[in-house]
Protein backbone atom coordinates (compact mmCIF):
# COMPACT_ATOMS: atom_id res chain seq x y z
CA UNK A 1 0.00 0.00 0.00
CA UNK A 2 1.12 3.54 -1.13
CA UNK A 3 1.57 5.82 1.71
CA UNK A 4 -1.15 8.20 -0.41
CA UNK A 5 -3.60 5.28 0.37
CA UNK A 6 -3.14 4.61 3.73
CA UNK A 7 -5.80 6.62 5.37
CA UNK A 8 -8.59 5.47 2.49
CA UNK A 9 -11.40 3.86 3.22
CA UNK A 10 -11.44 -0.01 1.71
CA UNK A 11 -13.72 0.76 -0.73
CA UNK A 12 -11.63 2.95 -2.47
CA UNK A 13 -8.56 0.99 -1.84
CA UNK A 14 -9.81 -2.75 -2.74
CA UNK A 15 -13.26 -2.62 -4.14
CA UNK A 16 -13.02 -6.58 -4.65
CA UNK A 17 -12.69 -7.47 -1.20
CA UNK A 18 -15.25 -4.47 -0.47
CA UNK A 19 -17.86 -6.00 -2.56
CA UNK A 20 -17.23 -9.78 -0.90
CA UNK A 21 -17.51 -8.12 2.61
CA UNK A 22 -20.75 -6.45 1.20
CA UNK A 23 -22.53 -9.94 -0.14
CA UNK A 24 -21.66 -11.27 3.46
CA UNK A 25 -23.36 -8.40 5.09
CA UNK A 26 -26.29 -8.98 2.68
CA UNK A 27 -26.63 -12.42 3.46
CA UNK A 28 -26.51 -12.49 7.01
CA UNK A 29 -28.97 -9.61 6.66
CA UNK A 30 -31.59 -11.65 4.33
CA UNK A 31 -31.15 -15.17 5.59
CA UNK A 32 -31.33 -17.41 8.72
CA UNK A 33 -28.98 -18.07 10.50
CA UNK A 34 -29.41 -21.21 12.40
CA UNK A 35 -25.87 -22.86 12.89
CA UNK A 36 -25.83 -23.59 16.60
CA UNK A 37 -22.32 -22.18 16.68
CA UNK A 38 -22.76 -18.61 15.23
CA UNK A 39 -24.20 -15.82 16.58
CA UNK A 40 -23.57 -11.80 15.71
CA UNK A 41 -21.60 -9.56 17.51
CA UNK A 42 -22.71 -5.99 18.31
CA UNK A 43 -21.42 -2.79 16.74
CA UNK A 44 -19.47 -2.17 19.98
CA UNK A 45 -17.24 -5.47 19.77
CA UNK A 46 -16.68 -5.11 16.22
CA UNK A 47 -15.77 -1.35 16.63
CA UNK A 48 -13.36 -2.58 19.96
CA UNK A 49 -11.82 -5.34 17.01
CA UNK A 50 -11.59 -3.07 14.31
CA UNK A 51 -9.57 -0.92 16.37
CA UNK A 52 -5.90 0.65 16.60
CA UNK A 53 -5.21 -2.17 18.93
CA UNK A 54 -4.25 -4.37 15.85
CA UNK A 55 -1.35 -2.76 15.60
CA UNK A 56 -0.22 -3.85 18.86
CA UNK A 57 2.51 -6.46 19.96
CA UNK A 58 2.01 -7.90 23.31
CA UNK A 59 3.70 -10.78 24.21
CA UNK A 60 3.06 -11.96 27.46
CA UNK A 61 1.16 -11.09 30.20
CA UNK A 62 -0.02 -7.80 32.06
CA UNK A 63 2.67 -6.28 33.85
CA UNK A 64 5.19 -8.68 32.51
CA UNK A 65 5.31 -8.57 28.25
CA UNK A 66 8.56 -8.42 26.34
CA UNK A 67 7.50 -5.63 24.74
CA UNK A 68 7.56 -1.54 25.57
CA UNK A 69 4.43 -0.16 25.06
CA UNK A 70 2.34 -2.08 26.72
CA UNK A 71 0.75 0.28 29.20
CA UNK A 72 -2.65 0.59 27.48
CA UNK A 73 -3.48 -3.13 26.45
CA UNK A 74 -2.42 -4.22 29.89
CA UNK A 75 -5.71 -2.16 31.01
CA UNK A 76 -7.63 -3.83 28.22
CA UNK A 77 -6.25 -7.41 28.99
CA UNK A 78 -6.89 -6.86 32.96
CA UNK A 79 -10.12 -6.08 31.86
CA UNK A 80 -11.41 -9.01 29.96
CA UNK A 81 -9.78 -11.18 32.77
CA UNK A 82 -11.19 -9.20 35.51
CA UNK A 83 -15.00 -9.37 33.63
CA UNK A 84 -14.56 -13.47 32.27
CA UNK A 85 -13.74 -14.25 36.05
CA UNK A 86 -16.84 -12.45 37.38
CA UNK A 87 -19.09 -14.16 34.96
CA UNK A 88 -18.03 -17.58 35.44
CA UNK A 89 -17.51 -17.38 39.51
CA UNK A 90 -13.79 -18.37 38.51
CA UNK A 91 -10.78 -17.13 40.35
CA UNK A 92 -8.10 -16.77 37.60
CA UNK A 93 -8.38 -16.97 33.46
CA UNK A 94 -6.37 -16.89 30.57
CA UNK A 95 -8.29 -14.66 28.12
CA UNK A 96 -5.60 -14.65 24.94
CA UNK A 97 -5.96 -18.40 22.99
CA UNK A 98 -7.03 -17.45 19.52
CA UNK A 99 -9.78 -20.13 19.43
CA UNK A 100 -10.79 -22.88 21.64
CA UNK A 101 -9.30 -25.66 19.68
CA UNK A 102 -5.62 -23.99 21.38
CA UNK A 103 -7.36 -23.24 24.84
CA UNK A 104 -8.23 -26.54 24.38
CA UNK A 105 -4.84 -27.63 23.50
CA UNK A 106 -3.13 -25.54 26.17
CA UNK A 107 -5.40 -27.32 29.24
CA UNK A 108 -3.84 -30.63 27.76
CA UNK A 109 -0.65 -29.71 27.84
CA UNK A 110 -0.48 -28.18 31.08
CA UNK A 111 -2.05 -31.67 32.50
CA UNK A 112 -0.39 -34.28 30.17
CA UNK A 113 3.17 -35.01 28.14
CA UNK A 114 2.89 -36.57 24.61
CA UNK A 115 1.74 -40.32 24.77
CA UNK A 116 -0.60 -39.50 28.25
CA UNK A 117 -4.13 -41.46 27.68
CA UNK A 118 -7.20 -39.26 28.02
CA UNK A 119 -11.04 -40.04 27.88
CA UNK A 120 -13.00 -37.60 25.70
CA UNK A 121 -16.96 -37.73 24.01
CA UNK A 122 -16.12 -39.27 20.21
CA UNK A 123 -16.97 -36.74 17.16
CA UNK A 124 -19.47 -38.77 15.43
CA UNK A 125 -21.61 -38.79 18.44
CA UNK A 126 -21.50 -35.29 19.25
CA UNK A 127 -17.71 -34.46 20.79
CA UNK A 128 -14.99 -31.94 19.25
CA UNK A 129 -12.17 -32.30 17.16
CA UNK A 130 -10.37 -31.43 19.45
CA UNK A 131 -11.76 -34.43 22.26
CA UNK A 132 -9.67 -37.13 20.33
CA UNK A 133 -10.56 -37.32 17.04
CA UNK A 134 -7.40 -39.11 14.87
CA UNK A 135 -7.38 -36.34 12.70
CA UNK A 136 -6.69 -33.62 15.32
CA UNK A 137 -3.31 -33.01 17.38
CA UNK A 138 -5.37 -34.70 20.21
CA UNK A 139 -5.63 -37.72 18.77
CA UNK A 140 -1.72 -37.37 17.35
CA UNK A 141 -0.47 -36.34 20.56
CA UNK A 142 -2.05 -38.44 23.39
CA UNK A 143 -3.87 -41.92 23.48
CA UNK A 144 -7.48 -41.24 23.52
CA UNK A 145 -10.36 -43.62 24.55
CA UNK A 146 -13.91 -42.04 23.53
CA UNK A 147 -17.10 -42.48 24.95
CA UNK A 148 -20.10 -41.73 23.48
CA UNK A 149 -23.90 -42.03 24.02
CA UNK A 150 -26.43 -44.79 24.69
CA UNK A 151 -27.38 -46.92 22.03
CA UNK A 152 -31.18 -46.64 22.55
CA UNK A 153 -31.73 -42.97 24.70
CA UNK A 154 -28.66 -41.28 22.66
CA UNK A 155 -28.29 -39.60 25.82
CA UNK A 156 -24.76 -39.78 27.90
CA UNK A 157 -24.51 -43.12 30.18
CA UNK A 158 -22.55 -41.93 32.70
CA UNK A 159 -22.48 -45.60 34.12
CA UNK A 160 -20.28 -46.95 31.03
CA UNK A 161 -18.24 -43.25 31.40
CA UNK A 162 -17.64 -44.90 35.00
CA UNK A 163 -16.90 -47.82 34.04
CA UNK A 164 -14.53 -47.07 31.22
CA UNK A 165 -12.60 -44.32 33.41
CA UNK A 166 -11.86 -46.80 36.09
CA UNK A 167 -10.64 -49.56 34.03
CA UNK A 168 -8.46 -47.70 32.03
CA UNK A 169 -7.34 -45.15 34.15
CA UNK A 170 -6.88 -41.78 31.93
CA UNK A 171 -4.81 -39.05 33.19
CA UNK A 172 -7.41 -36.70 32.35
CA UNK A 173 -11.59 -36.61 31.68
CA UNK A 174 -12.32 -34.50 29.03
CA UNK A 175 -16.14 -33.57 29.02
CA UNK A 176 -18.38 -30.97 26.63
CA UNK A 177 -19.75 -31.50 23.53
CA UNK A 178 -20.58 -29.76 20.00
CA UNK A 179 -24.10 -31.78 18.73
CA UNK A 180 -25.83 -32.87 22.23
CA UNK A 181 -28.62 -30.89 22.58
CA UNK A 182 -29.28 -32.09 26.40
CA UNK A 183 -27.77 -30.65 30.12
CA UNK A 184 -24.41 -32.36 30.98
CA UNK A 185 -24.48 -33.17 34.60
CA UNK A 186 -20.34 -31.91 35.71
CA UNK A 187 -20.99 -32.86 38.79
CA UNK A 188 -21.28 -36.88 38.28
CA UNK A 189 -18.51 -36.55 35.18
CA UNK A 190 -16.27 -34.83 37.93
CA UNK A 191 -17.04 -37.23 40.32
CA UNK A 192 -16.25 -39.77 38.14
CA UNK A 193 -13.03 -38.34 37.12
CA UNK A 194 -11.91 -38.07 40.77
CA UNK A 195 -12.88 -41.66 41.02
CA UNK A 196 -10.51 -43.24 38.09
CA UNK A 197 -7.72 -40.74 39.47
CA UNK A 198 -7.87 -38.20 36.13
CA UNK A 199 -8.06 -34.33 35.98
CA UNK A 200 -10.96 -33.17 34.45
CA UNK A 201 -11.30 -30.66 31.41
CA UNK A 202 -14.78 -28.96 30.43
CA UNK A 203 -15.05 -27.69 27.33
CA UNK A 204 -17.96 -25.78 27.67
CA UNK A 205 -17.97 -23.53 24.12
CA UNK A 206 -21.63 -24.19 22.93
CA UNK A 207 -22.95 -23.97 26.18
CA UNK A 208 -21.12 -21.02 27.93
CA UNK A 209 -23.85 -18.18 27.58
CA UNK A 210 -26.27 -20.35 29.29
CA UNK A 211 -23.59 -21.25 32.04
CA UNK A 212 -23.22 -17.58 32.38
CA UNK A 213 -26.57 -16.37 32.75
CA UNK A 214 -27.27 -19.63 35.74
CA UNK A 215 -29.59 -21.43 32.82
CA UNK A 216 -26.71 -24.38 32.76
CA UNK A 217 -25.09 -25.93 35.60
CA UNK A 218 -21.65 -24.91 35.94
CA UNK A 219 -18.38 -27.04 35.62
CA UNK A 220 -16.35 -24.28 37.56
CA UNK A 221 -16.22 -25.96 41.05
CA UNK A 222 -15.15 -29.02 39.55
CA UNK A 223 -13.05 -28.74 36.56
CA UNK A 224 -9.21 -28.33 36.75
CA UNK A 225 -9.38 -26.31 33.60
CA UNK A 226 -12.85 -24.98 32.26
CA UNK A 227 -12.22 -24.15 28.42
CA UNK A 228 -14.63 -21.96 26.31
CA UNK A 229 -14.84 -19.99 22.42
CA UNK A 230 -16.20 -16.72 22.89
CA UNK A 231 -18.41 -16.62 20.37
CA UNK A 232 -21.29 -19.13 20.07
CA UNK A 233 -24.32 -18.72 22.74
CA UNK A 234 -21.62 -16.33 24.79
CA UNK A 235 -21.53 -13.56 21.94
CA UNK A 236 -18.46 -11.99 21.60
CA UNK A 237 -15.89 -11.99 18.73
CA UNK A 238 -14.27 -15.48 17.12
CA UNK A 239 -11.65 -16.57 20.55
CA UNK A 240 -11.18 -18.92 23.39
CA UNK A 241 -10.57 -18.59 27.08
CA UNK A 242 -9.35 -21.12 30.01
CA UNK A 243 -10.80 -20.17 33.88
CA UNK A 244 -9.17 -22.25 36.63
CA UNK A 245 -8.21 -21.60 39.80
CA UNK A 246 -5.13 -19.18 40.88
CA UNK A 247 -3.07 -21.89 41.60
CA UNK A 248 -3.36 -23.86 37.99
CA UNK A 249 -2.83 -20.39 36.32
CA UNK A 250 0.70 -20.29 36.11
CA UNK A 251 0.55 -23.64 34.06
CA UNK A 252 -1.62 -23.54 31.35
CA UNK A 253 -0.54 -19.58 30.67
CA UNK A 254 2.74 -20.78 29.94
CA UNK A 255 1.60 -23.19 27.33
CA UNK A 256 -0.49 -20.83 25.60
CA UNK A 257 2.64 -18.97 25.77
CA UNK A 258 5.40 -19.06 24.85
CA UNK A 259 4.11 -22.81 24.64
CA UNK A 260 1.58 -22.75 21.47
CA UNK A 261 1.11 -18.91 20.82
CA UNK A 262 3.43 -15.95 20.12
CA UNK A 263 1.87 -12.33 20.40
CA UNK A 264 -1.84 -12.34 21.66
CA UNK A 265 -4.09 -10.61 19.36
CA UNK A 266 -5.43 -7.27 21.46
CA UNK A 267 -7.75 -6.09 19.03
CA UNK A 268 -9.26 -9.48 19.71
CA UNK A 269 -8.68 -9.25 23.56
CA UNK A 270 -10.57 -5.78 23.64
CA UNK A 271 -13.64 -7.37 21.62
CA UNK A 272 -13.73 -10.20 24.22
CA UNK A 273 -13.65 -7.29 27.11
CA UNK A 274 -16.82 -5.77 25.58
CA UNK A 275 -18.71 -8.78 24.95
CA UNK A 276 -17.92 -9.59 28.69
CA UNK A 277 -19.38 -6.83 29.63
CA UNK A 278 -22.78 -6.94 28.22
CA UNK A 279 -22.81 -10.62 29.69
CA UNK A 280 -22.56 -9.05 33.07
CA UNK A 281 -25.52 -6.81 32.34
CA UNK A 282 -29.26 -8.30 33.27
CA UNK A 283 -30.61 -8.40 29.46
CA UNK A 284 -27.98 -11.02 28.69
CA UNK A 285 -29.48 -13.66 30.99
CA UNK A 286 -33.15 -12.45 29.45
CA UNK A 287 -31.38 -12.87 25.97
CA UNK A 288 -30.19 -16.73 26.75
CA UNK A 289 -34.03 -17.45 28.53
CA UNK A 290 -35.29 -16.96 24.79
CA UNK A 291 -33.07 -18.78 23.33
CA UNK A 292 -34.00 -22.02 25.39
CA UNK A 293 -37.87 -20.59 24.80
CA UNK A 294 -37.24 -20.65 20.74
CA UNK A 295 -35.13 -23.87 20.83
CA UNK A 296 -38.31 -25.67 22.60
CA UNK A 297 -40.46 -23.64 20.19
CA UNK A 298 -38.40 -25.17 16.91
CA UNK A 299 -38.31 -28.37 18.16
CA UNK A 300 -41.84 -29.12 18.86
CA UNK A 301 -42.63 -27.66 16.06
CA UNK A 302 -40.05 -29.71 13.77
CA UNK A 303 -41.10 -32.87 15.66
CA UNK A 304 -45.24 -32.07 14.87
CA UNK A 305 -44.24 -31.82 11.33
CA UNK A 306 -42.84 -35.46 11.01
CA UNK A 307 -38.60 -34.50 12.18
CA UNK A 308 -36.96 -36.86 14.33
CA UNK A 309 -34.66 -35.08 16.71
CA UNK A 310 -31.91 -37.04 18.35
CA UNK A 311 -33.08 -37.15 21.86
CA UNK A 312 -37.12 -36.10 20.61
CA UNK A 313 -36.32 -32.33 21.53
CA UNK A 314 -33.42 -30.13 23.20
CA UNK A 315 -32.90 -28.72 26.74
CA UNK A 316 -30.38 -26.30 25.33
CA UNK A 317 -29.99 -23.92 22.37
CA UNK A 318 -29.52 -26.85 19.41
CA UNK A 319 -31.22 -29.40 18.22
CA UNK A 320 -30.03 -32.78 15.73
CA UNK A 321 -32.32 -33.94 12.81
CA UNK A 322 -31.63 -37.40 12.23
CA UNK A 323 -32.81 -37.29 8.30
CA UNK A 324 -32.75 -41.50 8.46
CA UNK A 325 -35.74 -40.59 10.14
CA UNK A 326 -37.49 -38.04 8.72
CA UNK A 327 -39.85 -38.31 5.65
CA UNK A 328 -38.33 -41.37 3.44
CA UNK A 329 -35.37 -41.63 4.84
CA UNK A 330 -33.30 -40.70 1.35
CA UNK A 331 -32.39 -37.25 2.07
CA UNK A 332 -28.40 -37.22 3.21
CA UNK A 333 -27.10 -33.82 5.59
CA UNK A 334 -25.49 -32.46 2.58
CA UNK A 335 -28.66 -32.29 0.30
CA UNK A 336 -30.76 -30.89 2.92
CA UNK A 337 -27.85 -28.03 3.98
CA UNK A 338 -27.42 -27.37 0.05
CA UNK A 339 -31.87 -27.45 -0.54
CA UNK A 340 -32.43 -25.03 3.08
CA UNK A 341 -29.49 -22.67 1.48
CA UNK A 342 -31.17 -21.84 -1.71
CA UNK A 343 -33.75 -21.23 0.73
CA UNK A 344 -32.43 -18.70 2.32
CA UNK A 345 -32.18 -21.07 5.53
CA UNK A 346 -28.14 -21.73 7.15
CA UNK A 347 -27.73 -25.00 8.50
CA UNK A 348 -24.93 -27.62 8.79
CA UNK A 349 -24.50 -31.21 8.33
CA UNK A 350 -23.91 -32.87 11.13
CA UNK A 351 -23.33 -36.72 12.17
CA UNK A 352 -25.91 -38.40 13.88
CA UNK A 353 -25.09 -41.31 16.45
CA UNK A 354 -24.46 -45.07 14.89
CA UNK A 355 -24.16 -42.68 11.70
CA UNK A 356 -23.46 -44.65 8.22
CA UNK A 357 -22.81 -42.21 6.12
CA UNK A 358 -19.22 -40.75 5.64
CA UNK A 359 -18.48 -36.81 7.67
CA UNK A 360 -18.85 -35.46 4.28
CA UNK A 361 -22.68 -36.39 3.45
CA UNK A 362 -23.76 -37.13 7.23
CA UNK A 363 -27.55 -38.24 7.71
CA UNK A 364 -28.41 -35.13 10.01
CA UNK A 365 -28.11 -31.81 10.24
CA UNK A 366 -27.47 -29.58 13.36
CA UNK A 367 -29.67 -26.82 14.07
CA UNK A 368 -29.66 -23.74 16.59
CA UNK A 369 -31.42 -20.84 18.08
CA UNK A 370 -28.62 -17.88 19.54
CA UNK A 371 -28.15 -16.00 16.07
CA UNK A 372 -32.11 -15.86 15.33
CA UNK A 373 -33.00 -15.01 19.04
CA UNK A 374 -29.91 -12.09 18.69
CA UNK A 375 -31.80 -10.56 16.05
CA UNK A 376 -35.43 -10.02 18.22
CA UNK A 377 -37.23 -13.37 16.91
CA UNK A 378 -39.41 -15.01 19.34
CA UNK A 379 -41.19 -18.22 19.56
CA UNK A 380 -43.65 -17.74 16.98
CA UNK A 381 -41.50 -16.91 14.13
CA UNK A 382 -39.45 -20.37 15.09
CA UNK A 383 -42.62 -22.42 14.28
CA UNK A 384 -43.24 -20.79 10.42
CA UNK A 385 -39.44 -21.14 10.03
CA UNK A 386 -39.97 -24.88 11.03
CA UNK A 387 -42.62 -24.78 8.19
CA UNK A 388 -40.23 -23.73 5.49
CA UNK A 389 -37.58 -25.74 6.80
CA UNK A 390 -40.31 -28.27 5.85
CA UNK A 391 -41.54 -27.45 3.07
CA UNK A 392 -37.96 -26.75 1.30
CA UNK A 393 -36.98 -30.41 2.16
CA UNK A 394 -40.24 -31.54 0.63
CA UNK A 395 -38.99 -29.70 -2.93
CA UNK A 396 -36.11 -32.60 -3.17
CA UNK A 397 -34.35 -29.60 -4.59
CA UNK A 398 -36.27 -28.00 -6.82
CA UNK A 399 -35.24 -24.75 -7.23
CA UNK A 400 -37.61 -22.68 -8.41
CA UNK A 401 -39.89 -24.01 -5.29
CA UNK A 402 -36.38 -23.16 -3.30
CA UNK A 403 -36.52 -19.63 -4.52
CA UNK A 404 -39.92 -19.03 -3.48
CA UNK A 405 -39.63 -19.79 -0.26
CA UNK A 406 -36.29 -17.46 -0.15
CA UNK A 407 -37.95 -14.66 -0.94
CA UNK A 408 -40.60 -15.00 2.04
CA UNK A 409 -37.75 -15.86 4.19
CA UNK A 410 -36.17 -12.38 3.17
CA UNK A 411 -38.95 -10.42 4.09
CA UNK A 412 -39.52 -12.27 7.52
CA UNK A 413 -35.52 -11.00 8.31
CA UNK A 414 -35.74 -7.42 6.62
CA UNK A 415 -38.26 -6.61 9.52
CA UNK A 416 -35.59 -8.13 11.88
CA UNK A 417 -32.54 -5.64 10.66
CA UNK A 418 -29.14 -6.72 11.85
CA UNK A 419 -26.80 -4.06 11.48
CA UNK A 420 -29.39 -1.40 10.05
CA UNK A 421 -26.49 1.45 9.94
CA UNK A 422 -23.90 -0.70 8.27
Amino acid sequence: MTQKNFNQPLKTVDSALFEAIGREHRREEEGLELIASENYVSQAVMEAQGSVLTNKYAEGYPGKRYYGGCQFVDQVESLAIERVCKIFGAEAANVQPHSGSQANMAAYLALMSAGDKFMGMSLSEGGHLTHGSPANFSGKLFQVISYGLHPETHRLDYDYVRTMALKERPKVLVAGASAYPRIIDFKTLGEIAQEAGAHFVVDMAHIAGLVAAGLHPSPIPYATYTTSTTHKTLRGPRGGLILCTQERLKAVNSQIFPGIQGGPLMHVIAAKAVAFGEALQPEFKEYQKQVLVNAKALAEELMALGFKLVTDGTENHLMLVDLTQTGDGSVSGKDAEAWLDLAGITVNKNTIPQEKRSPFVTSGVRIGTPALTTRGFGASDMKLIARWMDQALKTKGDEAALKKIASEVRELCLKHPLYPHS
